[in-house]
């Protein structure tokens, strides 16, 4: 199985039209994406011909989306003054599933679309995320396909886009059931608990690894709610044991203030949960290798 994003999710992209929603719009369909259109009110009526037969109709709205095609998922890439308006309007239309990729959305911006779409039933992933890949599914957002190109045993959570490469990298042999990239704003839709419940209801996820960064409280909390309900092997990274105090390390979340955030606080809340967290991507893959080894051997 797989969490939020399946084979049979169809897809919206708000924002297709535009030249990062082009790009990553025909690498979505290349991976197996069922992209079942576009949303630009301006274009609205026309197609976009992405090759080999893939011809993807452009929508006014998506609510018209939603009624022409049965999308149940919608990744927005729309620029950062818009991108309020575009998770409304996929709220208010009713869409389960807002993936937003968009970067240097203002805060106010996030935490209002947040609380609208949560109102509304739709749950969003992002912003400033890589998005999340079901392998040998469907891909919703940036994460190249190749880097996960079959189906495993593992669940991924990340704040940070690049590591989800990474350890998706160094743990393709095994596979995953879904990698998430959660964002690393202030402000994020969906949080490592969620994704956490999630990975732990789910029958095929038999390893999580989850994926923090310095800055905010989210890892701590995760490491609580693992503590309290979490019955899987989790193995966790967490980055920025060097970054300095009071400077802003790559993600507008990441920001450590006295002794609030540090990786060093993180990392001990985890493994006072019983987390195994390596000092490196690569030594956390190993760890996520052991673990999955030592179940395959107990009887």
């Amino acid at each position: 199985m797989a969490i939020y994003l399946t084979k049979d999710s169809r897809v919206l992209v708000q924002g297709m039209t535009g030249a990062e929603g082009m790009r990553h719009t025909r690498r979505m369909l290349a991976s197996g994406t069922h992209i079942v259109g576009g949303v630009n009110p301006r274009k609205a009526g026309t197609d976009v011909d992405f090759g080999d037969d893939r011809v993807v109709p452009v929508f006014g709205s998506v609510r018209e989306g939603i009624d022409a095609t049965g999308a149940d998922v919608t990744v927005v890439f729309v620029p950062p003054p818009f991108a309020k308006a575009a998770v409304v309007e996929a709220a208010d239309a009713g869409i389960p599933l807002a993936v937003v990729i968009t970067e240097g959305i203002p805060v106010h911006d996030a935490v209002a679309f947040h609380a609208y779409a949560a109102g509304r039933g739709t749950r969003v992933i992002g912003p400033n995320c890589p998005g999340l890949i079901s392998p040998g599914q469907s891909n919703a957002g940036i994460i190249p396909a190749d880097i996960a190109p079959r189906p495993g045993r593992i669940g991924l959570v990340s704040k940070s886009g690049t590591l989800t490469y990474q350890l998706m990298y160094e743990l393709c042999e095994i596979g995953f059931t879904t990698a998430v990239g959660i964002g690393g704003d202030p402000v994020v839709g969906t949080t490592h608990i969620d994704c956490l419940t999630a990975f732990e209801a789910d029958p095929d996820t038999e390893l999580i690894v989850l994926i923090g960064e310095i800055g905010g409280d989210a890892e701590e909390r995760a490491a609580a709610h693992i503590a309290a309900h979490v019955t899987k092997p989790v193995v966790g990274y967490i980055a920025g044991f060097t970054a300095p105090e009071g400077r802003t390390m790559g993600h507008a979340g990441a920001i450590v203030s006295g002794s609030r955030g540090t990786a060093e606080a993180k990392k001990a809340a985890l493994e006072a949960a019983g987390v195994a967290v390596g000092s490196t991507p690569s030594a956390t893959a190993r760890l996520a290798l052991e673990l999955l080894a030592e179940r395959t051997r107990r009887p």
